[in-house]
């Protein structure tokens, strides 16, 4: 029972019409949706769509991921492709420290030495002290030596320059995998196009 409920929380993919990634779910919701008519499922082996009674239908291979039942071995689906919706919502990326990281590149903004996480600090351009926010537009990755030289000041006050101004980052279907390996299936669904492209807001 716990497999199963494991199988049905694995990561499922989904795309737009367009075959445009847009969002991750679970393969149980995604089985749903292709069940409830609203996507179909893609075929691995030769990236077909199936509507569920298609998809039932399939031979699931002993070692693939399925969902059992009295009658069925109904394959675990990894990417849905949905049905009418065309558009790519509109996404930010959150502020916090990862994505902070991610954004600079591992880099002093100030040396542009590339370091351990470990071995880099969250720099407020404008200090708190003087009213400075925590914010894309605020805050840069800076070494330890640098963060020590420029203090509680500003860059100009302490003489130092930024490698590159700060901004919010672009959402790009890539996000959406943070943290998870790419699938194999993932990868020949979408093409390397698709895991690189910046999508304005």
């Amino acid at each position: 029972m716990a497999a199963a409920v494991a199988i049905l929380e694995q990561p499922a993919l989904v795309l737009n019409r367009h075959w445009v990634p847009i969002h991750l779910t679970t393969a149980r919701h995604a089985i749903t949706l292709v069940y409830q008519t609203v996507a179909r499922a893609v075929d691995p082996a030769d990236c077909s769509l199936h509507r569920f009674q298609s998809w039932t239908d399939l031979r699931v291979p002993e070692t693939a991921p399925c969902i059992r039942t009295p009658s069925l071995r109904i394959p675990v689906p990894e990417v849905v492709v949905l049905e009418r919706y065309g558009r790519i919502p509109r996404r930010t990326v959150p502020f916090n420290r990862k994505n902070l990281f991610v954004r600079d590149l591992y880099r002093c903004q100030y040396c542009w030495d590339r370091l351990d996480a470990n071995d880099l600090t969250i720099d407020h351009i404008v200090p708190r002290v003087q009213g400075g926010v925590s914010s894309w537009e605020n805050c840069v990755l800076a070494c330890i030596p640098c963060n020590r030289r420029k203090a509680h000041r500003t860059p100009e006050q302490s003489r130092m320059s930024l490698r590159r101004a700060p901004r919010r980052p672009r959402w790009t279907p890539r996000m959406l995998f943070t943290g998870l390996p790419r699938r194999a299936t993932w990868e020949r669904v979408i093409g390397e196009a698709y895991w690189n492209v910046d999508l304005e807001e």
